[in-house]
């Protein structure tokens, strides 16, 4: 009898510490993208809203209103992370953007394999995606798209990438003085829709800026990442005559 109510005890703390950590939730099987609904009723959306993330970008709209985003990017320590599905770097506080009048605070920014987002149908090598929040909890994320160029490191990963653990549910502090305006384009062309989250509970209402110009990415560098990750991006979703505009 002690043994059942042991094993019992055993089962309820292990399934609360999944719902807890949103460990059951993968990008390929029985726990991809196709099914994240059925995981959690609180990953309704993933499969049944109407704004979710990512798109194919096509047929955008020039709105010449759109002005450039500002960054306010402060260089500094970083602490890179291993989820178990990818890697994400999270940032100390001070760095913001402006879009459209509203200030957001850099939260982080992770990588992903191949891109999220697609242009006309085609995928890039990588894309990061940067997570923003203003100050009444609004979500605003910034993708930039990656090409692989063999010889060409981006300077921002090349400072990163010593340090990405190799372990799921690791993490490592990283103190060197580490700037994610290095990911931003030099050219200030975007697309920009309302979409989601990317992994459950893909929550909608965000607003995302898509950036024109990829940038570069070694072939060393996407190697290692594809060491870690062989495949964390989910498949494009159904733009439901959504408006994606242009700001040039």
């Amino acid at each position: 009898m002690r043994r059942t109510i042991l094993a019992i005890l055993f089962l309820v703390s292990a399934a609360f510490a999944v719902a807890q950590n949103g460990s059951n939730w993968n990008y390929e099987g029985h726990t991809g993208p196709l099914v994240w609904s059925k995981l959690d009723p609180s990953y309704a959306a993933c499969n049944h809203g109407h704004e979710q993330s990512p798109i194919d970008i096509r047929g955008a709209r020039l709105n010449k209103a759109l002005q450039p985003i500002q960054f306010h990017y402060i260089a500094g320590p970083v602490t890179i992370e291993n989820t178990g599905r990818g890697v994400v770097v999270h940032v100390d506080k001070g760095s913001y953007m402006v879009a459209g009048g509203v200030r957001y605070e850099l939260v982080d920014y992770e990588f992903h394999h191949p891109s999220e987002h697609s242009v006309r149908g085609k995928l890039t090598d990588m894309e990061v995606d940067l997570v923003h929040k203003s100050a009444d909890g609004k979500l605003a994320i910034v993708g930039v798209r990656l090409n692989e160029d063999r010889g060409n490191p981006n300077a921002t990963m090349a400072t990163l990438w010593p340090h990405l653990p190799t372990r799921s549910g690791t993490s490592n502090r990283v103190t060197d003085m580490i700037d994610a305006g290095g990911l931003i384009p030099a050219d200030p062309g975007y697309w920009t829709y309302t979409g989601s989250e990317l992994t459950p509970p893909c929550s909608e209402g965000v607003q995302w800026f898509l950036y024109e110009q990829p940038i570069d990415v070694s072939r060393e560098q996407q190697r290692q990442f594809t060491a870690l990750f062989r495949l964390n991006t989910r498949p494009v979703q159904d733009v439901h005559g959504r408006k994606i505009q242009a700001n040039e």
